[in-house]
């Protein structure tokens, strides 16, 4: 049997006829960027956010660098975030002109440490970046607390974890932006790229509409700015698959318990860690392998049986070849953790539309792979 590890054909094979319909309908409006079904989608998403604003960009990566030019954030800043996640997030910081200060992950969640970061907050320190890993809030509370006593705004890289919450809090609640990313992988995909910023900030809303668009909000009126639009048939699909991302969260949630207890009893590998309470939306199920020498090996295995597992990520940024690169960056304290997790982990097919069967092949080709190697 042959498992992957996307399932996009399948989904838009399920809502085929409401994505063909929003697909024709900006095609036959002539209008594809920044027309009618953008404006139609940012309202709707705004409104199922629970925010005042949303901002269509080209991608996930903009959104985080344009809300931290929004900001004021820039050449001769810190902002501190996550050193195990994705390239982009400290790249983002890069390409506004700021340091990147990184700092360790907690050694459960696999979110940033809030420790972590109190401790590397300098006078320069301007804005703090979490990242929603895997699908999992980080600890947003103890954060919000920390930037308002510290006086540094904070900006949420919720490019995994659309449609999580914590059990006291929703993304967002006091953080002056939140950025997500629409690229086919995530959770909420369109057909290409793109990206969001949603925020209650007024100036914040209008800057970054001027910034995506050549620094215009009006017709030949400009200023600096660049070109990071979200165009109307991406909002189109955007706008049909929202609809149904409780749900098709819901159902990762649902394979994400079946995986849990079918796998509980292997001695070699360390499941995903659910903080209770929240709502973990598992925009990865990443597993980890307790002995290191052995993670590509499972990795290899399983692919060996058409099961696509990867690595998520298995080469932390400060262990990317070259590093530094010459870039305003800095490491703050241990990394002991994220190191740990970057060489042990293993993301099985985790999207809503795995099958039972499917489900239970991957299950079972764990088990045999632990049981030899336990």
């Amino acid at each position: 049997m042959k498992v992957g590890f996307y399932g996009h054909v399948r989904q838009y094979e399920n809502i085929k006829s409401e994505i063909d319909a929003n697909i024709n309908e900006v095609l036959l409006s002539g209008s594809y960027v920044q027309g009618p079904m953008l404006k139609a989608f940012e309202a709707q998403a705004a409104e199922y956010f629970g925010t005042t604003y949303a901002i269509g960009v080209g991608n996930g990566t903009d959104a985080l660098w344009l809300s931290l030019m929004a900001l004021g954030i820039g050449a001769g800043d810190e902002v501190i975030t996550n050193v195990n996640t994705f390239f982009a997030t400290a790249e983002a910081i890069w390409i506004a002109g700021a340091k990147a200060v990184l700092v360790d992950c907690e050694p459960k969640s696999k979110c940033i440490d809030p420790e972590k970061i109190e401790a590397a907050i300098t006078d320069k320190t301007k804005a703090i970046m979490p990242v929603h890993l895997y699908g999992q809030c980080a600890d947003m509370p103890a954060i919000w607390e920390i930037a308002e006593k510290h006086g540094l705004k904070v900006i949420e890289d919720n490019a995994q974890a659309i449609d999580g919450a914590g059990d006291t809090f929703k993304q967002g609640d006091r953080s002056a932006t939140v950025t997500t990313s629409f690229i086919i992988q995530k959770n909420l995909g369109c057909f290409g790229d793109g990206g969001m910023v949603f925020t209650n900030d007024a100036a914040v809303d209008e800057t970054i509409r001027k910034l995506r668009n050549h620094g215009s909000n009006a017709r030949n009126v400009h200023s600096p700015g660049f070109n990071s639009r979200l165009d109307d048939l991406q909002a189109g699909v955007l706008s049909v698959k929202m609809k149904h991302i409780t749900k098709l969260t819901d159902q990762r949630i649902a394979w994400a318990r079946v995986y849990d207890e079918e796998l509980k009893d292997c001695t070699s590998i360390t499941l995903p860690y659910n903080v209770p309470g929240y709502r973990h939306v598992y925009h990865l199920y990443a597993i980890e392998v307790k002995d290191p020498a052995k993670r590509d090996a499972l990795v290899q295995f399983l692919q060996d049986n058409d099961i696509d597992a990867k690595t998520h990520y298995s080469i932390a940024i400060h262990q990317q070849h070259g590093f530094p690169w010459g870039k305003p960056v800095e490491i703050a304290g241990s990394l002991e953790n994220a190191e740990a997790n970057a060489a042990t982990c293993v993301s099985l097919p985790m999207f809503p539309e795995l099958t039972q069967e499917e489900i239970d092949y991957v299950i079972a080709k764990v088990r045999e792979w632990d049981q030899a190697n336990a």
